[in-house]
């Protein structure tokens, strides 16, 4: 039973997350539904990160297991059609045979994600639903500096949802970089793994860095508190996108 890699980018505005659930639509079960509709089988879709509702993807991975063995490409080409014929929000950028033991979850070295700040005053236009607009202005140098703070190995229990299924809070951050192009602030993090809303959390908290109201102390004071209540708000998925998924050769 040949296994296959898929590579998926989404706009993620119109489904309630990655994971399936019942009466909501999600993109495992739109991809699912378009493996179905040209495979005639009823195979199982296994991501690299269960995105939230709202939350898009340039480079998303799943894995699934045909009975058929498909050229890759077929593959690719025939997910596409069905998505597309379903009018879904998602496509197959690419899709290879991946080794038998290969998980796009359990498998995967690093993932890193973008969020996208729109700050100016006039509200987007082209931008609506695909980043956070916030009027006020934002200082960008700040954010970074104080975003350092919480780089590293730490309890992220503050920036942790209280829904959050990990079995420890307690998570290495290798990057939490904040820069400026224009009216864009975009801020990328990378780490092996994240906590539940621990991008979005940690997005909302160096907002209030960047309108003043908060310094890099607090930002440690709340890292070092290890409650959700010290967190800041939590940022809106529109602006958040999984970029890519790293893995070992």
């Amino acid at each position: 039973m040949p296994r296959y890699r898929l590579d998926i980018e989404y706009d993620g505005a119109a489904y309630a997350g990655w994971q399936r659930q019942a009466g909501q639509p999600s993109v495992q079960a739109a991809v699912e539904q378009a493996v179905l509709g040209f495979s005639g089988e009823a195979a199982t879709l296994k991501g690299a990160g269960r995105t939230d509702a709202g939350v898009h993807a340039f480079g998303q991975v799943a894995h699934l297991d045909l009975a058929r063995d498909w050229p890759a490409d077929t593959v690719r080409d025939a997910v596409n059609a069905h998505l597309r014929q379903a009018g879904e929000t998602v496509t197959i950028l690419a899709a290879s045979v991946a080794a038998g033991d290969f998980d796009a979850r359990f498998s995967a070295s690093r993932r890193h994600y973008l969020y996208r700040i729109l700050n100016r005053r006039a509200p987007p236009a082209l931008e609506r639903g695909r980043a956070w607009h916030v009027a006020p202005p934002l200082d960008a140098a700040a954010m970074h500096a104080a975003a350092q703070v919480l780089v590293g190995l730490h309890d992220f229990t503050t920036f942790r949802s209280v829904q959050c299924q990990s079995k420890s809070p307690v998570k290495t951050l290798d990057r939490l970089d904040v820069t400026r192009d224009g009216e864009m602030i975009e801020i990328r993090a990378s780490a092996r793994s994240f906590l539940h809303n621990q991008v979005r959390s940690m997005v909302g908290t160096l907002k209030r860095v960047g309108e003043g109201a908060w310094s890099a102390a607090d930002v440690r004071a709340a890292l070092d508190a290890r409650d959700r209540a010290a967190c800041g708000p939590v940022a809106p998925p529109d602006g958040l996108y999984l970029v890519r998924v790293d893995y070992e050769r």
